[in-house]
């Protein structure tokens, strides 16, 4: 956890008050960005946060554009609205209702930053990745209240899943500490927020698998049945896409030693036994990493990476984690 941050003004300056680019334009962060000065529209030191976590800022800001988008449906807050001052402007603490892993407060933050009409303040208390506890607080605010109330629920909603994502993989990861073994995330992700949710895996501790179908080759069951077996389908690839990195999945001992004498690097053992993974290990004899699939769970896990594997690959880790309770609670003004 980090030292209290004093209040950093954020702000895209008066030549945009309702977005896009201003004076304080993310593509003014410079020459390391390497963005268009026409696309990218958040602050430059949140645009320097966002590339250090490894994470496109326009796309980013594209997610937050259209979380809020959907949550306005072309109108506008209209209980804020009705209930609120113009003028009023308040503090608030994004606070965390559960223990758990924090990811996702520079996300929350492009939110604000879409919607905010006015520059705005942040106090940012934790990083992404720190261990949080009921009543922590993450992330303090000020800026205009009706602003703030209507990105509220969209910023939560992302910070949510993301700290949610982050919490179960620590989990996994705790339960593999020790071993020579990392859990790794799937492509099971969704749609759109895959490259938030396989950041938050890892803010957990985990490490990611392929982003997409086509920086890495996955050979599964269905491409051995269309190519005619395992060894025949990793031929195939590998001609086709020399500098490709290759996985293929087994399912029984017998398809390994074909792989290994086709040049296979990485072989995926689908829902075998810890018995059978432990034999797969003696069988390669490092001349291959391996990693496991099916049949984990966190009682297990240890179980699994004794075995000598080096990843466990977890899908539930993106498709089926809780949401981390996460809430923005607003400060009383003093009179």
């Amino acid at each position: 956890m980090t030292d209290d941050l004093p209040l950093l003004t954020i702000g895209r300056g008066p030549a945009a008050p309702q977005g896009g680019c201003g004076d304080g334009c993310g593509c003014a962060a410079g020459d390391g960005a390497g963005l268009d000065p026409l696309e990218c529209g958040l602050d430059p030191g949140l645009v320097q946060l966002l590339l250090e976590a490894g994470l496109d800022p326009v796309q980013v800001e594209d997610i937050a554009h259209l979380a809020i988008e959907e949550d306005l449906d072309n109108g506008v807050d209209v209980t804020s609205v009705a209930t609120i001052p113009e003028d009023a402007v308040s503090t608030g603490d994004f606070t965390a209702r559960q223990e758990g892993t924090a990811a996702g407060l520079r996300i929350a933050e492009a939110v604000l930053s879409v919607v905010c009409t006015d520059d705005f303040e942040v106090e940012r208390h934790v990083l992404d990745g720190d261990r949080v506890r009921p009543g922590e607080k993450l992330l303090t605010v000020r800026t205009r209240t009706r602003d703030l109330l209507t990105a509220e629920r969209s910023a939560l909603n992302l910070l949510c899943r993301l700290s949610g994502i982050a919490t179960a993989t620590r989990a996994w990861a705790d339960a593999l500490a020790g071993t020579g073994a990392r859990v790794r995330d799937t492509r099971k992700t969704t749609p759109g927020l895959r490259a938030l949710e396989k950041y938050a895996v890892r803010c957990g501790g985990g490490v990611n698998h392929r982003m997409s179908l086509s920086d890495a080759a996955l050979i599964k069951d269905n491409h051995v049945l269309a190519a005619g077996g395992v060894a025949e389908a990793f031929r195939r690839v590998r001609e086709e896409f020399p500098d490709v990195p290759v996985e293929a999945e087994v399912d029984r001992l017998d398809q390994i030693p074909p792989l290994l004498e086709a040049g296979a690097e990485l072989i995926l053992l689908d829902n075998l036994t810890p018995g059978e993974t432990a034999e797969a290990v003696r069988l390669v004899e490092g001349r291959a990493r391996l990693e496991s699939s099916g049949r984990l769970t966190l009682d297990n896990a240890a179980v699994y990476a004794a075995t000598g594997v080096d990843y466990l690959a977890v899908g539930a880790l993106t498709h089926s984690s809780a949401v981390l309770d996460i809430g923005l609670d607003l400060r009383e003004e003093s009179a």
